[in-house]
């Protein structure tokens, strides 16, 4: 009996691990609502984190502000910014993504009505610190929403149009913000984007779910757990995964993006209004342009990636060298720029500063997940984007500083971004010659694919 009784429960626990994994057909189309719902989310995010640069010479205008007052009020929005998305990264081990991320949007909504009722230095400054503390965690926390519906070799796509919303949401914040400040004043922007927050959180309350994908689900988890990790097996300490080069160098790879994206936010519309001359409807088309740029290129890089890893190339050249090639090559037209007489150059190269690290964004989350267990994949994911994204506390007050102490505005705009280059040049070596996930994994213990493995 005792023998029969072994293989009877050998027999049944084989299918146990099947039935774990999800059914192709609905998993599937449930995995694109997923993704379409996230990429949505991007775009709101991204709506509410440009409206305050796309109305900065209004708000300006109407509020007598300095450079460095309105540099100040920018740079708030990362006061909690890192923070809470570390606080929040930790608490995606215990709380479902579904909740997560429809009280994230719910306080987005909440975020942009103090202005609508004074408008007034301290409630700008009250809503950026709310909003910030509430878009902290977005980013990282809706891609790892999103990979527990997509096993690791098939994460480049839904990573890249995850990041995509972002672009996206740039793309089209610019003239609809824009189109809404100029025929209804810059507080109508305001209240649209309180109440599109709003209808979307209700949606994903509706409709999110977490995926098959997740440390919860261990027989899935065995079944692709290898390169990022078992779910079901021992936790490493955050210390040695922290201490990784890999993830050591996506977080170089995220500040040096993220200080050409925080300088985008505040400081462009700005610039190409005050510096270039250009109308609000100029400005609005432009960014909307290199929103575009940044938008095909990670449409573009993500086949690329799949396909080198599926022919065994190694994850520090797919996808490291690519984060990392990124950020030098928009550093490098960061500090060439501002001394290009042609109008045409000149936009060709703002373009590529601020639109080439739309790369950077999703690989080195890819880069990052691939040395770090799943159960912790979230959390890690929290620090990475907290410290990955500093560069918001600093970037925005600091141009507003150079560009009020420059003998002229248009040379505290040279020194911003001749400061912006140095920093993202420096960062992107530093990912270049650090980030090696195989290196990494195999150290950690981690059981890492073998050759032909994606991921």
């Amino acid at each position: 009996m005792a023998p029969h009784t072994a293989a009877h429960a050998r027999h049944t626990a084989a299918p146990a691990r099947h039935t774990a994994a999800p059914a192709p057909a609905p998993d599937r189309r449930r995995a694109w609502l997923i993704t379409a719902l996230i990429v949505t989310f991007m775009v709101i995010n991204f709506a509410d984190k440009s409206v305050l640069g796309l109305a900065a010479v209004p708000i300006m205008d109407e509020l007598n502000l300095s450079n460095s007052t309105y540099g100040l009020i920018s740079s708030s929005f990362y006061f909690l910014f890192s923070l809470s998305g570390l606080l929040v990264g930790f608490l995606s081990t215990s709380l479902s993504s579904r909740v997560l991320l429809f009280g994230m949007t719910l306080l987005w909504a909440v975020a942009q009505l103090p202005v609508l009722a004074v408008a007034s230095v301290p409630t700008l400054l009250a809503g950026r610190i709310l909003l910030g503390a509430a878009e902290g965690p977005a980013a990282s926390m809706s891609m790892h929403a999103l990979y527990k519906w997509f096993p690791p070799e098939r994460r480049a796509l839904p990573s890249a149009l995850q990041i995509g919303g972002a672009a996206l949401g740039t793309l089209i914040a610019a003239p609809l913000v824009t189109w809404l400040i100029e025929a209804y004043g810059w507080r109508s922007a305001y209240a649209v984007l309180a109440a599109v927050s709003a209808i979307w959180a209700l949606v994903w309350w509706q409709a999110g779910h977490d995926g098959p994908y997740d440390h919860a689900r261990t027989g899935t988890r065995t079944r692709t757990g290898a390169g990022t990790g078992k779910g079901d097996g021992p936790r490493l300490p955050y210390r040695r995964l922290l201490s990784t080069g890999t993830v050591l160098g996506s977080i170089a790879s995220a500040f040096g993006a993220a200080w050409a994206l925080s300088l985008s936010h505040a400081w462009l519309p700005a610039y190409l209004r005050t510096e270039l001359d250009m109308s609000a409807e100029s400005a609005a088309t432009t960014i909307s342009v290199i929103s575009g740029y940044g938008l095909l290129l990670l449409l573009a890089i993500s086949p690329v990636v799949d396909a080198l890893k599926a022919r065994g190339v190694s994850s520090r050249w797919s996808s490291g060298a690519a984060q990392s090639i990124a950020v030098c090559v928009a550093a490098c037209a960061m500090a060439a720029f501002p001394f290009i007489e042609s109008t045409g150059a000149r936009l060709i190269l703002i373009g590529l500063a601020f639109g080439t690290i739309a790369i950077a964004i999703p690989l080195h989350y890819m880069t990052t997940a691939e040395v770090v267990p799943t159960s912790q994949r979230g959390a890690v994911f929290g620090i990475v984007a907290g410290i990955g994204t500093l560069p918001g506390l600093v970037a925005p007050s600091l141009t507003g500083h150079l560009i009020d102490a420059g003998e002229t505005p248009a040379h505290g705009y040279t020194a911003a971004f001749l400061t912006a280059a140095a920093v993202m040049l420096v960062a992107g070596l530093l990912a270049l010659t650090s980030i090696r996930p195989e290196r990494d994994a195999h150290r950690l213990g981690l059981d890492h694919r073998p050759a032909g493995g994606a991921h």
